[in-house]
């Protein structure tokens, strides 16, 4: 959305820098794709509408709906046609959402220009266009190009086996135009990636192998190479695979983000197994490494899965000035904020519990923990209890909101957090004090999907209709 459109409605190509965007319009309404998939209900996934304005009487409520033709599509992140990337490039609009199903392979396309509040479909790609174009399955992250095409990064191949790639559409018809990647080298894992253009860069991420991670966690698989470990680095220009930085056996590198300044050669990369947070930078050789800068630290339980209980970081970003960093332990049930100022030495500014897996009176005893003194109290808002623990985010564009919602994946949702199932996922809203650090729950707002007309759903991601600091990349 361009800096003289008056609401985050309106559509356009985006901003000229990272700071202009800090100076854009409140955000007054959210895209959240809802999924039933794993919950019991036999119900088509949907992209709800919240409204996110405080003066407006529907203030976090859902407005809309807008269900699938299809059941089982496990929707789950999303992406623009075009965004920050083409800026100042007259006649092209961001008016429609990108909507991957991460099981079903399908990718919806979602008119969200002619009527912001109440999306509408406008197209669908099928399945069997992507396996027989691309030989690749399971789509993730999607991000327009500068080139007039969207890119999806996938985690897999049609058959559920492991391989890092990304599907190239046509970003005004939507035709599957083949792969991005060229050559025969490929990493054996895909999840998310970022790019930077100024330094002839992108870089991915590992999740696991589709066919292992799709029912559930099982620590059996540990240590046979079926989750990520690497950092995968690509030539921007010639699309092929030249790098892998090393992060760790099982540590899962997930959401990765590259500092919004578009000279920046470094960012963070959050690692969810090994709940760590590395700096990857470019090398004075012109190669690119990795550095842990932040490890959270497990902590000794009984009445839980393993003997050990990670936090679980499940979603990073970074706010439009590099200025803060953000993120969501899932299992131990905290956001936290970090001051990023000097990036080799992010200083912990925030700190929140919104549930997790070790709060009181719930079937896990700590027994010892580096951090807390005790347990922290279960998370009460407007008199719910709430399910689950925080994991996706989204910031406003003047770094002043900070969302969470509270599913990762269904089938996981099932087996962390089953009263996810029962009850429905949550939106919530932090404020966050952006001179000092800092972040408190504002308890004028919480979207209950557990009372959603099809039953309890389960939300993850959260886009603005005009873009926002996890969806536009500058060149």
């Amino acid at each position: 959305m361009a800096p003289n459109q008056g609401k985050c409605g309106s559509c356009g190509p985006g901003y000229a820098s990272p700071l202009d965007a800090m100076k854009g319009p409140r955000e007054e309404i959210i895209y959240v794709p809802c999924i039933y998939r794993n919950t019991g209900k036999k119900i088509p996934d949907f992209l709800a509408t919240v409204d996110v304005d405080p003066k407006s009487p529907c203030y976090s409520q859902v407005i809309h709906r807008l269900p699938m033709p299809n059941v089982g599509d496990e929707l789950h992140h999303s992406g623009w046609n075009v965004c920050s990337s083409c800026f100042g490039e007259r006649g092209r609009s961001r008016n429609r959402l990108v909507l991957p199903g991460l099981v079903s392979s399908r990718i919806y396309v979602v008119d969200v220009g002619s009527e912001p509040r109440a999306p509408r479909l406008c197209q669908v790609v099928n399945p069997e266009d992507v396996f027989w174009k691309c030989g690749l399955g399971y789509p993730h992250t999607s991000h327009c190009l500068g080139s007039g095409e969207v890119m999806i990064s996938t985690l897999g191949d049609p058959a559920g086996n492991g391989k890092g790639g990304f599907i190239l559409l046509d970003a005004e018809t939507f035709e599957v135009k083949g792969t991005w990647e060229k050559g025969e080298e490929a990493p054996p894992m895909g999840y998310d990636f970022w790019y930077q253009p100024r330094h002839n860069v992108l870089i991915s991420t590992e999740w696991g192998i589709p066919k292992v991670l799709g029912y559930g966690f099982d620590p059996n698989d540990l240590g046979k190479g079926r989750y990520g470990r690497r950092l995968n680095v690509w030539d921007w220009s010639t699309h092929r695979y030249i790098q892998a930085i090393d992060v760790g056996e099982d540590s899962a590198p997930l959401e990765i983000r590259f500092l919004h300044n578009p000279n920046a050669s470094e960012g963070f990369v959050g690692c969810t197994i090994s709940s760590a947070i590395h700096r990857f930078y470019k090398t004075e050789r012109g190669d690119w490494a990795a550095e842990k800068v932040i490890q959270v630290p497990s902590k000794k339980v009984e009445g839980w899965l393993l003997p050990e209980m990670p936090g679980f970081i499940t979603d990073i970003l970074i706010s439009l000035d590099d200025r803060f960093l953000y993120f969501s332990n899932w299992i131990h049930g905290d956001v936290r904020q970090y001051d990023i100022s000097d990036t080799r030495r992010p200083k912990l500014v925030g700190q929140v519990f919104l549930g997790g897996s070790i709060t009181k009176g719930g079937p896990v005893r700590v027994c010892e923990d580096e951090e807390l003194q005790s347990q922290p109290e279960p998370f009460v808002i407007q008199g719910k209890k709430i399910p689950g623990g925080p994991q996706m985010l989204q910031l406003s564009l003047d770094g002043r909101r900070l969302y969470v919602s509270t599913s990762l994946f269904s089938a996981w949702d099932r087996q962390f957090y089953p009263e996810l199932i029962r009850d429905g996922a949550v939106m919530l809203q932090l404020d966050v004090d952006t001179e000092r650090g800092g972040l408190s729950v504002n308890p004028k707002f919480l979207v209950d999907f557990g009372k959603e007309p099809g039953g309890p759903c389960l939300a993850h991601e959260m886009r603005y209709p005009g873009g926002d600091c996890t969806s536009d990349i500058w060149l």
